[in-house]
């Protein structure tokens, strides 16, 4: 299929491609775009038109790589779009598919077992989608998107009782939408995110930082989600690479101690992997390379 360029022009691009609605949501962008042009759209929004263009691309053609414009952009703009969907999927996309799933239900009767099996399978997908996006910051590995698929397929193939076959379209084709959200978020952490990532370990790191350091100067975090000066100091050491008791020896406190700060900097991150923190340390400017 033909690429996306800056003079595609945005209404057309997404009245070819619903699809891409939620996608540039989570840019700030909203229907509504009149006949201006990717470029204009960009212009209009303060966004880099190659990130913008690069991630549309992406995620409409599988076979796309992106090689060539990933230096016209930093790696802050792709891993806040990555919060951002984290967000969309979390408060939008998963309960999207429980209000269908459980009008389904409602029309077929509460005592229906099939339907009851069908919520249970989708209750576990829930959980496991929910615990998956919320510990894993560096998406280190792909979405899990096999129980996504499960049900789909369960609704196609093997519901035999009879029900709403409108509100049985409604949760596949919220399921088919989600299943390839996932997929090409997949494709734009193999293709976008880690390769600038990657970058943070030499000369990228320098370009970000400054980034951090401008953003800081005019924007200040809330301060419920603050790291304290301790919680601050002990991160250092965990990115580090320190262990709990050397921790506790480096700055003469309990094991206990450094096992409450360490709650405290997940609880408030919301992270818990090394390689996530080390990358919330780096956009915080809390630490240098």
């Amino acid at each position: 299929m033909p690429l996306l360029n800056l003079h595609s022009v945005m209404a057309d691009v997404l009245a070819r491609h619903n699809e891409l609605i939620p996608v540039l949501n989570r840019f700030g962008i909203r229907i509504g775009v009149g006949e201006k042009t990717v470029q204009e759209i960009c212009l209009e929004h303060h966004l880099n038109p190659d990130l913008i263009l690069t991630v549309l691309n992406v995620y409409l053609d599988d076979t796309y790589l992106p090689e060539s414009s990933l230096t016209l952009f930093d790696a802050e703009p792709i891993a806040d779009y990555f919060r951002h969907t984290v967000e969309n999927y979390l408060h939008a996309l998963v309960p999207n598919i429980e209000v269908h799933l459980n009008a389904l239900i409602a029309t077929a009767g509460t005592e229906n077992k099939e339907l009851g099996m069908l919520r249970m399978l989708f209750l576990k997908f829930k959980e496991r989608m929910t615990n998956y996006l919320q510990k894993n910051a560096e998406y280190s590995d792909d979405f899990p998107d096999d129980l996504l698929h499960d049900l789909k397929n369960i609704l196609i193939k093997h519901l035999s009782v009879e029900h709403n076959q409108n509100l049985s379209y409604a949760v596949i084709f919220s399921l088919h939408s989600f299943e390839k959200d996932l997929a090409a978020h997949n494709r734009l952490r193999n293709k976008v995110l880690k390769p600038k990532l990657n970058e943070l370990d030499s000369y990228g790191i320098q370009q970000l930082q400054e980034n951090i350091s401008n953003e800081h100067d005019h924007q200040k975090e809330e301060s419920d989600h603050q790291l304290t000066n301790r919680e601050t100091e002990i991160l250092r050491l965990i990115v580090k690479g320190y262990l709990n008791k050397e921790i506790a020896d480096e700055l003469n406190i309990s094991h206990n101690t450094v096992l409450t700060h360490r709650k405290n900097i997940i609880t408030k991150t919301g992270i818990k992997t090394v390689s996530g923190l080390t990358f919330y340390c780096i956009r915080k400017g809390l630490i240098s390379m």
